[in-house]
């Protein structure tokens, strides 16, 4: 029997669409993952199922829609924040616990997000090992006793202060325990990479499965000087410099161990650019990360595996996140077990043959609401959104001529308006809508406990200062 491929998923945090040499950054130089691109296949209508952290994590490990496993609302935030009751249900089979029934080892490296409550961390959901941090590197002690003390008269006097939230310090975890308490985030990277390298060394002669989860480029950016000589574009740059790094060293770490040829590595996003003014980018797509436009939603995606996936190609196919459980589950000889409802697509043929998209229609939802549908070449929005108000809307564009969502052509098409809006109905039978109160019949539970800690404790031992090196932003 065949040995069953070795697989290292990359899933960075925030990066743009328009980020990389690959897909067309004219500022950030990313050689060694241009040159992934050029080994394997470049796929460019690639989305994650939301365009925001948790339920984006949440919906790549399961192959569901947020919305199908619970996961689309906590308490009326969209993601999940230190010492929450929610997270990622036990029950739920994750592209972890499927390929550690199939023989694998399996380790995270980096940024979970899907609960902190000890019920739902990695460990818990097929992950032998973690190193790293259990929500956003932005959710720890940051701000000040002064600004806690005069936030409210600040705001009184017409200035908003950035977020003024008493986290507790942010933990570096190793396994199920707290190690370091506000680490140095500059130097998380490459500690993430020396573990990694030391993760895969250790499993030479077994199949493993490596989630390696940037931090990066999830503000604030805390970035080694090492990488900010050739920066082009600034800490952001830097932090990309930082990501292709890291991804050079793990492929280098793959040629040297001669593990290069069985060995699947995907690349990709958690979800759009936050894309504040000269940082990141989500060129030639509109919107944000946070937004249902196309550049909060459809993400950088290379997936490399020599002598499989054809090298240099681009395939510009609708995919999506979801499609990587049931896909590496062939590609490793096994299977989502029987009776699991996913909503993911084994795309083996897309990616090798460029063969058409098994798709018919895919939902952009944004927490509860359904904000959008599309088809292989139409996006119908539904939805607008102004602060926390919604405004009905039929807007309809044609993403193959008109990728930026510029042109409203729905008057000229009412027959395509009908049909998605068909498919809009479809989605909030199965998977519910709060903007129009359709339940869902097809949506699992989350998990939920009665009571929850913080993994750290806001205490007289831990008071509420800024670290050295601490920055004002949040993402």
């Amino acid at each position: 029997m065949a040995r069953q491929p070795n697989i290292v998923l990359i899933n960075c945090d925030d990066l743009g669409y328009g980020d990389l040499g690959c897909y067309g950054s004219e500022v950030h130089d990313t050689p060694r993952i241009d040159a992934l691109a050029d080994e394997g296949v470049r796929l460019t209508s690639f989305y994650m199922a939301a365009p925001v952290c948790t339920p984006s994590r949440g919906s790549m490990l399961t192959g569901s829609y947020p919305s199908r496993i619970g996961f689309d609302d906590f308490g009326g935030l969209h993601v999940l924040f230190p010492g929450m009751r929610y997270g990622l249900n036990p029950e739920e089979h994750t592209i972890a616990s499927v390929l550690k029934d199939a023989g694998y080892a399996t380790e995270i490296i980096g940024k979970w997000h899907c609960g902190d409550q000890p019920e739902f961390l990695p460990t818990n959901h097929g992950f032998d090992r973690w190193f790293g941090l259990p929500y956003s590197n932005d959710m720890g002690t940051q701000v000040s006793d002064a600004m806690l003390e005069h936030a409210e008269a600040l705001r009184a006097a017409g200035f908003t202060p950035p977020p003024v939230l008493p986290y507790p310090p942010l933990p570096l975890m190793d396994g199920e325990q707290v190690v370091e308490k506000q680490p140095d985030q500059t130097m998380l990277t490459r500690r993430y990479v020396e573990r990694s390298v030391e993760f895969v060394r250790h499993n030479v002669d077994r199949p493993f499965f490596l989630y390696f989860a940037h931090m990066h480029v999830h503000l604030p950016l805390y970035v080694e000087d090492t990488f900010h000589g050739g920066s082009r574009n600034g800490p952001y740059g830097a932090a990309v410099h930082a990501i292709d790094w890291a991804t050079g060293v793990l492929l280098d770490e793959l040629d040297a161990l001669g593990l290069a040829d069985d060995t699947i590595v995907i690349f990709t996003s958690d979800n759009g650019a936050l894309a504040r003014p000269g940082e990141g980018s989500n060129a030639p797509l509109r919107g944000t990360k946070g937004r249902t436009t196309e550049g909060g939603m459809r993400v950088p995606a290379i997936i490399r595996w020599p002598g499989v996936v054809p090298a240099g190609v681009a395939h510009d196919e609708l995919t999506t996140a979801m499609d990587l459980l049931p896909t590496l589950a062939r590609w490793a000889g096994t299977s989502v077990p029987d009776g699991v409802v996913i909503d993911g697509h084994d795309i083996t043929d897309v990616v090798i043959d460029g063969a058409t998209s098994p798709y018919e229609t895919f939902a952009y939802f944004n927490g509860t609401s359904l904000d959008s549908v599309r088809d292989h070449r139409y996006k119908l929005r539904l939805l607008r959104r102004h602060g926390r108000q919604r405004e009905d809307i039929t807007e309809l564009y044609d993403l193959v001529d008109d990728i930026g969502e510029t042109t409203d052509i729905s008057s000229e098409h009412p027959e395509i308006v009908a049909r998605l809006r068909m498919a809009a109905d479809h989605f909030r039978r199965e998977l519910g809508d709060g903007h129009t109160g359709e339940p869902g019949t097809g949506r699992r539970p989350q998990g939920v406990v009665d009571e929850a800690t913080t993994l750290c404790l806001l205490d007289d031992d831990n008071p509420m200062v800024i670290a050295e090196y601490d920055l004002p932003d949040r993402g």
